[in-house]
């Protein structure tokens, strides 16, 4: 039990750099008062001993704003920052160096009995406002970006943004465990890779447009896009469309696609 809240102690140093002295993180630190308080409740909890635990967990929630059920499983050194509003259900499983920031839900969906909530890995990463929703598993090394809902499983070493959550891959970048506001923006990308495919494709159209007059054939935009062309203008359209150069598409083909797909959920 010693050596359990040593880890939770000297973890607080490594993770935030406000704390400046032992005494005031020992009467100040909410989110450790919350640890402390839990792994008393925990270990009355898997004795069976009843109403106890819970009562504990109750005052700790009045006292640092913390709700962590007596039955979670909370492994070494996790870190809780802040904490106001954190929100920690009972058959969660939460691994060892774990950053837990204020406003994270690691909750249930429905009312199903067993496993309920989400397993967390080692050096999992939750961002302020994030939700874990259901039994899940989240891999090793995760980060989840401030705000993002995960409803599905997350593999190892990844970073999970938005709503719902999407993988994001970081492949061989070094990642600062505390930098959880620095993430890649998938639907800004996307929605970047469709505004330029929208102007390239209105720039063929007037390409075409202008190949058209340049045979003598008068056709309007609606035409071209609705496909209510003459015969003349489909013959001419089909003569410029074999001389028009075929130009590459510049949308990141892969990116767009593992978006539709869920980016690996």
């Amino acid at each position: 039990m010693l050596n359990t809240f040593l880890n939770d102690f000297r973890i607080v140093f490594d993770r935030d750099p406000a704390a400046r002295n032992w005494l005031e993180v020992l009467f100040c630190y909410p989110g450790l008062h919350a640890l402390m308080s839990h792994r008393l409740a925990h270990s009355l909890y898997r004795l069976g001993i009843p109403f106890i635990p819970r009562l504990i967990s109750h005052l700790s929630r009045l006292l640092t704003g913390i709700e962590i059920h007596p039955g979670a499983q909370i492994g070494k050194g996790v870190f809780i920052d802040h904490g106001m509003g954190v929100v920690i259900g009972e058959t969660a499983i939460v691994g060892d160096y774990a950053l837990i920031y204020q406003g994270v839900t690691l909750g249930g969906t429905g009312k199903q009995s067993g496993k309920r909530h989400p397993t967390l890995g080692e050096n999992v990463v939750v961002g302020a406002g994030a939700k874990v929703l259901g039994n899940l598993k989240i891999g090793d090394n995760v980060r989840i970006g401030a705000g993002s809902v995960v409803l599905r499983d997350v593999p190892s070493d990844c970073t999970v943004v938005g709503v719902p959550g999407r993988i994001v891959y970081r492949e061989g970048v070094r990642v600062n465990p505390l930098d959880h506001n620095n993430l890649p923006d998938s639907e800004a990308r996307v929605i970047r890779s469709l505004v330029d495919r929208i102007d390239q494709l209105e720039e063929q159209l007037q390409q075409l447009q202008q190949q058209l007059l340049a045979s003598g054939v008068e056709v309007s935009a609606a035409e071209l896009t609705e496909g209510t062309l003459t015969e003349e203008a489909e013959f001419a359209l089909t003569a410029a469309s074999m001389n028009h150069t075929k130009t590459r598409c510049s949308l990141r083909d892969r990116e767009i696609e593992a978006f539709l797909d869920g980016a690996g959920i």
